[in-house]
């Protein structure tokens, strides 16, 4: 049995409780394997294949800002994917000052409700949290698996951001706006960032 198969449509989008203390976890997981990444990884290459570890890293500084942004009314849009200027020895004082930037952002209750501007389109803050839970925790799959660091995963959390992803991205279709490939199959048994890589897209 795999776990390609899809419900036959995904269940109502309903209001989440609030995302912060696990948006709060995903920062401190990438945030611990950040710390681990020596200088010699920093050409890998990662299961984004278009990233090696370095533009995950630059990639993984930029969210916090764009989710920073966003929460004090921002377009997403407005910030950019990737920084630059960061030293190779720099990307863990670099991710602990954007995941500080954004938690104080999302500090304030009123974001939760607020209509904020995710790349997806306006949805309440309450659902972008969940979708950068999910982004944080896919990444920390993959900058784990580049740097032969699953044993810092958070199997857990990469559940909970499974079970979002399969409550708002369904299946079918994918490809052109949806920026994700077609569910690649893997094992129900298989570790659960395995599995959220494989519903995202990605063997």
């Amino acid at each position: 049995m795999t776990s390609s198969e899809a419900p036959a449509a995904p269940a109502a989008p309903a209001a989440p409780t609030d995302p912060r203390p696990v948006l709060g976890a995903a920062l401190g997981l990438v945030g611990e394997l950040v710390d681990v990444v020596d200088v010699a990884d920093l050409d890998r290459p990662t299961p984004c294949t278009e990233f090696a570890v370095r533009d995950l890293l630059s990639h993984l500084v930029a969210v916090t800002h764009r989710v920073a942004y966003l929460a004090g009314g921002g377009d997403a849009y407005d910030r950019p994917s990737f920084v630059s200027g960061v030293p190779d020895d720099g990307w863990p004082a670099a991710f602990r000052a954007g995941a500080g930037e954004l938690t104080a952002a999302w500090a304030d209750d009123a974001v939760l409700a607020r209509t904020v501007r995710h790349p997806a389109g306006p949805m309440p803050g309450a659902f972008a949290g969940l979708a950068y839970v999910q982004e944080l925790t896919t990444h920390a799959g993959d900058l784990a698996v580049a740097i032969g660091r699953e044993d810092l995963l958070d199997e857990d959390l990469a559940e909970a951001a499974l079970a979002t992803s399969r409550r708002f991205l369904p299946a079918e279709p994918r490809g052109g706006p949806i920026p994700f490939g077609p569910v690649v199959a893997v094992p129900d048994d298989a570790p659960a960032h395995v599995r959220l890589a494989g519903w995202l897209g990605r063997g």
